[in-house]
């Protein structure tokens, strides 16, 4: 399927990275299981919690070192799947699947509360951060080199991930006294990042003509390859004419469905994240009214 049975199973595969992931979730189990109780006020974790937190991963891994991987390297369609899933849908299932007591735990050093981190963390550096790079990266030029050097490559990609949870950070704050805006202002900050990504995913979405060589000049393609699979790259191009061979589209429509796929995804996600944000801040009012409601004294039935 897409030509994915001409390539080894370590290209497909990625197994050092796999049992680095593997390793993450055995480490996520031991803490919320037997080693709970080393934690200052630590309570078990829910199971929704938990496959949130192991469906994170699963799908990071898939999308930065798995099938999905390489296959978005074949299509610029998978490319941007793989970058809606990766950084819009991963961060907030990991920041839910990791409980408050663990997030105070890991950011309890003096450091995380200096001056410099609090301004780093401030919600619109996190958003503007966020999309800057994702923006710079989609735009061709920069994307054809960060994807054919790839020490340059994997940092970036790194950067982008960090950069992602920060923003999301603010939308699902996993410690309530951590939480630097109203439900209102979440809001207002969801709609905003959603508004943000629309030029980039525009200038994608209706060029005129395909914009990324990697996925429309054999000799680019083939050298971007190389980051996703072992032995020379090169040999490639004795195979198949370039990355044309496994793409049932033109480079312009392909690149037309990655923008369109790109941004559906993240319509999809932010819709949820108003919905969820909504309904926290109903049931706060609604909790606080019936606080303040004063309750009715009974009469007695004998004067």
């Amino acid at each position: 399927m897409w030509g994915l049975e001409y390539f080894s199973f370590r290209d497909l595969w990625s197994p050092l990275f796999m049992i680095f992931m593997m390793a993450i979730i055995v480490l996520y189990t031991f803490v919320i299981g037997p080693w709970r109780h080393r934690f200052a006020g630590s309570a078990p974790v829910s199971v929704s919690r938990q496959l949130a937190f192991w469906l994170s991963i699963v799908l990071l891994y898939l999308t930065q070192g798995g099938p999905l991987s390489l296959m978005g390297h074949l299509m610029f369609t998978f490319h941007m799947t793989n970058m809606a899933i990766a950084y819009i849908l991963v961060p907030p299932m990991l920041i839910y699947g990791i409980p408050d007591w663990a997030w105070r735990r890991l950011f309890r050093a003096n450091f995380w509360r200096g001056k410099v981190f609090r301004i780093l963390m401030n919600p619109i550096i996190c958003l503007g951060l966020f999309t800057l790079l994702f923006s710079f990266y989609h735009m061709p030029d920069n994307h054809d080199w960060i994807m054919t050097h790839y020490t340059v490559h994997r940092l970036y990609y790194a950067l982008l991930l960090i950069s992602s949870i920060m923003m999301w950070w603010h939308v699902y704050c996993p410690v309530p006294e951590w939480r630097r805006m109203s439900h209102m202002l979440t809001l207002g900050y969801i709609f905003m990042g959603g508004l943000l990504l629309t030029p980039a995913c525009a200038m994608i979405i209706f060029a005129s003509s395909p914009l990324f060589a990697v996925y429309n000049d054999p000799q680019v393609w083939v050298k971007a390859m190389g980051y996703c699979m072992s032995g020379d790259p090169s040999e490639l191009l004795t195979k198949f004419e370039g990355p044309m061979f496994f793409n049932m589209m033109s480079g312009k429509d392909d690149q037309q469905l990655g923008g369109i796929v790109m941004k559906l995804l993240q319509e999809f996600v932010n819709a949820a994240a108003l919905y969820t944000v909504f309904m926290q801040w109903y049931r706060r009012e609604r909790a606080q009214e019936e606080d303040q409601t004063p309750t009715p004294i009974a009469k007695p039935l004998i004067d």
